[in-house]
């Protein structure tokens, strides 16, 4: 069975444009080759870093979500430690509120959304 993850990884900032977009090309490929099947991807962009890291104070920052067998996180994990474009990685299983919270803040989801309900006040008796 698999399982929906949530991958975060931030490439090193010389990279050319066709350079990056070849390296997320690499890591869907991975995934696909693994039996996955990608469901969302996002390019985020050169974003300043927190701190620096490898001497690098900017990187390109790409999310993937992907459905894949709990075995194959492993490997893709080890690829993102072998790869020197990459700076730094994060790999997150999706639970439902997290799928839930991913469709809404794509925009997805929106009719399925429940309605709101004004707070109720409770006062204390005595």
């Amino acid at each position: 069975m698999n399982n929906r993850y949530e991958t975060v990884f931030i490439l090193t900032p010389v990279l050319s444009e066709d350079q990056a977009k070849e390296a997320v090309k690499k890591y869907k490929d991975h995934v696909k080759s693994a039996g996955g099947k990608i469901q969302h991807q996002e390019n985020w962009g050169l974003k300043k870093l927190a701190y620096p890291i490898q001497k690098k104070s900017t990187g390109f920052y790409n999310l993937l979500e992907y459905d894949i067998a709990p075995d194959q996180i492993d490997k893709l994990e080890t690829e993102f430690r072998r790869d020197e474009r990459i700076l730094r990685f994060l790999t997150v299983r999706m639970d439902n509120h997290h799928l839930d919270f991913a469709e809404k803040r794509r925009g997805h989801n929106k009719d399925k959304m429940p309605p709101t309900k004004p707070t109720e006040k409770v006062e204390a008796k005595a």
